[in-house]
């Protein structure tokens, strides 16, 4: 949740891949499952799971938003991926898994591109982002992680789906950044700049998480990043100064209840129903979140904060979604014809 896998698939990035803003977003992918040996199972069970990663990863930015109203940012993701990460953890000492100094080297690097800066970014800017559009700008990241892949591979492959999936999303991220992000008060588009600069922390995670070809549980390395990174983030937030005035009692019923909604639902739920998915479906359905995440962050955004869903807003949705599109399909086909 979200969610970079620490083995994806070479296609379109899942959750885990995209910035999602579930706390257990370094979940591997799972190989798809053979269809004949699949099991029975419950359709109420599947609808469910199904609602979970489309719904609940869709939600989390408004959650964040809210969460971040008295709550330091910095202090905010920290604090959700500790208890994430404790959890897993202790899920994992429970099964008996021990992890490796490379592991734990590892996990450092990851937590910094992940959630130190992934996710602190997006965290701090959500003070004066829109929800909405945070979530818009982070839904282009499979292109720079298309573009940050081939770069450090030194190999240029495209077709025109993967091309114009490219052009068609820097389009829509520059259709936000250069209307809905100027026009939209003191700080937006700075913080939107961060939001972008998230992204391609996120991206660059990715790209070394699928070089590194780390071995383990994935459940394990998971853990590891979370804690790393909440570490970094508690870390640099106290050197920041974001102490300060804060403290327990200047917190908001509806910013605990937000960040107890990313913890339990946004971690715990939608996690256990993502890998859930992935071990009876195959990955491209699992996927299709990635693209109903961004319109559930947009209506809830007008919904519930009173975010504008200006014409240009709907527009550059349908730009960013479609661009995902075209680049999962330009990546399939790359797949297959390699």
């Amino acid at each position: 949740m979200g969610t970079s896998h620490w083995f994806p698939r070479p296609s379109l990035p899942l959750m885990g891949e995209t910035m999602s803003t579930d706390s257990t977003a370094v979940v591997t992918n799972l190989p798809a499952p053979v269809a004949a040996a699949r099991p029975r199972l419950n359709r109420v069970a599947v609808i469910l799971a199904f609602l979970s990663i489309y719904l609940i990863w869709g939600s989390t930015y408004l959650a964040i938003r809210y969460a971040v109203e008295t709550i330091p940012p910095l202090y905010t993701a920290g604090l959700r991926h500790l208890i994430a990460g404790s959890i897993l953890l202790a899920w994992c000492l429970a099964k008996r898994l021990r992890p490796t100094w490379s592991q734990v080297r590892a996990s450092l690097i990851i937590g910094f591109f992940f959630f130190l800066i992934g996710h602190g970014t997006l965290h701090w800017a959500e003070q004066k982002v829109p929800s909405g559009l945070a979530s818009l700008l982070i839904a282009s990241e499979p292109i720079w992680v298309f573009l940050l892949s081939a770069a450090a591979a030194r190999r240029w492959r495209l077709n025109g789906a993967l091309l114009s999936g490219i052009l068609l999303g820097f389009g829509g991220v520059g259709l936000l950044m250069g209307r809905s992000a100027l026009n939209s008060g003191p700080g937006v588009f700075v913080g939107s700049l961060a939001v972008v600069l998230g992204a391609l922390s996120w991206s660059v995670g990715i790209v070394y998480s699928r070089r590194s070809h780390l071995s383990g549980h994935p459940l394990l390395l998971s853990a590891l990043s979370l804690l790393a990174g909440s570490f970094q983030l508690l870390l640099i937030g106290t050197a920041v100064g974001e102490y300060r005035g804060f403290t327990l009692a200047s917190v908001s019923l509806r910013s605990w209840l937000a960040l107890g909604y990313l913890i339990l639902f946004g971690s715990v739920v939608a996690f256990t129903a993502y890998n859930w998915l992935l071990e009876h479906y195959s990955p491209t359905l699992v996927a299709t979140h990635t693209y109903v995440n961004p319109i559930v962050a947009v209506l809830l955004g007008w919904l519930f904060a009173r975010e504008a869903v200006t014409l240009n807003v709907l527009l550059s949705t349908v730009m960013v979604i479609g661009a995902v599109m075209l680049v999962d399909r330009g990546m399939a086909r790359l797949q297959q014809s390699s």
